[in-house]
């Protein structure tokens, strides 16, 4: 669906048609339905609470996948998609200790976003500790694009442009440290 259809469904329908683009889709969605509200077309507010809980809810859905969906996958699949017991183990300590700090960053640089959310939950990290956390990193993103789309929405195809080019760089870095840290701990053996 491409963006001037998104954005037409949203001024015909409202509210009610972007909960559930704003889950699928994200943050360009929250950068055209603010610039809906600054045209007069929605309220502001009413546009940042619903895509932040589109958001939560999204992302729920991703940590649902992590705790409940993957336990259901035979072991050999499991191990197949590198999730040993001893793995997943390592993934729960991980998340009882530096969950906050894991779920923030994979809020933060969107490129990383849906994998950490799904280890939250093959991890094991409590429902509540991650709905809190989730929300508290969820409000100040969602906001940060209203505020975008506010004042800037009317050029929403480049300011996605943007957000796809800084997802990727983002995507990159993260990929390079992790070769950089793989190769790091293979040489110290």
């Amino acid at each position: 669906m491409g963006l001037e259809t998104v954005a037409a469904l949203i001024a015909k329908d409202g509210l009610a048609i972007l909960a559930p683009i704003a889950v699928l889709e994200g943050p360009i969605v929250t950068v055209i339905a603010a610039w809906l509200a600054s045209r007069g077309l929605l309220d502001v507010w009413s546009v940042a609470i619903v895509v932040i809980l589109a958001d939560l809810f999204g992302d729920a859905m991703f940590y649902a996948l992590g705790r409940w969906g993957l336990n259901r996958l035979s072991i050999r699949w499991r191990y197949r998609l590198g999730l040993s017991r001893s793995r997943i183990s390592s993934l729960a300590e991980h998340f009882r200790t530096s969950g906050g700090k894991t779920l923030v960053f994979g809020k933060l640089t969107h490129s990383a976003g849906a994998p950490i959310l799904v280890a939250a939950g093959l991890g094991r990290m409590p429902v509540a500790k991650f709905l809190w956390v989730n929300l508290l990193a969820t409000i100040p993103k969602s906001l940060f694009f209203v505020a975008i789309g506010y004042a800037f929405g009317s050029a929403y195809s480049q300011i996605d442009n943007w957000i796809a080019r800084v997802s990727l760089l983002l995507l990159g870095v993260i990929m390079l440290t992790g070769i950089v840290w793989f190769l790091k701990k293979q040489t110290r053996k």
